[in-house]
């Protein structure tokens, strides 16, 4: 059984629980508040962040990128055309690519931003680092959004798939950034037609199923999060 500690609104630990779904892996959620610093954690990864996953007595694997390439080399190769690793060395270069860019560039300018000052602060107590969300930091973020609206856009209307013929890594990693974005209502879809009609299709599959049911306690989430035709 793997298990993965996560928080239910970290794109990196959607995009996991995506792959996971994908790829029909049997696994259990450990909800893990990573502000609480706890030793048992700490322990599994030094350096205290979510996504980490451990399979039955194997090591703890932590960062959705080596998650992203275990569950490649223990999984990919039986799934055949589902796989999402393309088997030419130009295309999983560029799967990379995006992976990285989503989960890192969009992250570290966007989203991550919006889910920390809307989400988490909500959750963590003053001692650390809890309260008001940061107008400034919101503004910033929400200015950002539209400039990786447009890549995503752009993405999505030159190619069948964000990363080109099919499904792959690429797609999850954007669509659980977007996902989190999207709880809160902060994506412009109707300024971006191509990447709302490449994201219906994204939370249209069964593996958006289960993060439908994630939920901030006194914050509903948007109109369009669980609206199939948004």
């Amino acid at each position: 059984m793997l298990v993965l500690y996560h928080h239910p609104f970290s794109p990196a630990c959607r995009f996991v629980r995506l792959a996971l779904s994908e790829y029909g892996v049997r696994h259990e959620l450990r909800l893990e508040r990573v502000w609480d610093r706890r030793r048992e954690f700490l322990t599994l990864n030094p350096g205290g962040f979510v996504p980490v996953a451990v399979e039955n007595d194997g090591p703890a694997i932590s960062g959705a990128g080596p998650i992203l390439e275990y569950l490649d080399e223990t999984r990919g190769y039986a799934q055949g055309d589902r796989r999402l690793m393309p088997d030419h060395p130009d295309l999983r270069a560029e799967t990379r690519r995006l992976a990285e860019w989503f989960l890192r560039k969009f992250d570290d300018e966007v989203v991550g931003h919006l889910v920390h000052e809307r989400i988490i602060k909500r959750e963590m107590p003053a001692g650390a680092g809890g309260g008001a969300p940061e107008s400034a930091v919101l503004r910033a973020a929400r200015s950002n959004m539209r400039t990786h609206m447009r890549y995503i856009a752009y993405l999505a209307a030159t190619r069948n798939w964000l990363g080109g013929d099919r499904l792959t890594f690429a797609d999850l990693a954007a669509a659980a950034e977007l996902s989190c974005a999207d709880y809160l209502g902060e994506v412009p879809w109707t300024d971006n037609p191509h990447a709302k009609a490449w994201y219906a299709r994204m939370k249209s599959r069964p593996s958006f199923r289960p993060l439908f049911a994630d939920t901030v306690a006194g914050m509903p989430a948007a109109p369009s999060y669980t609206d199939l035709d948004f």
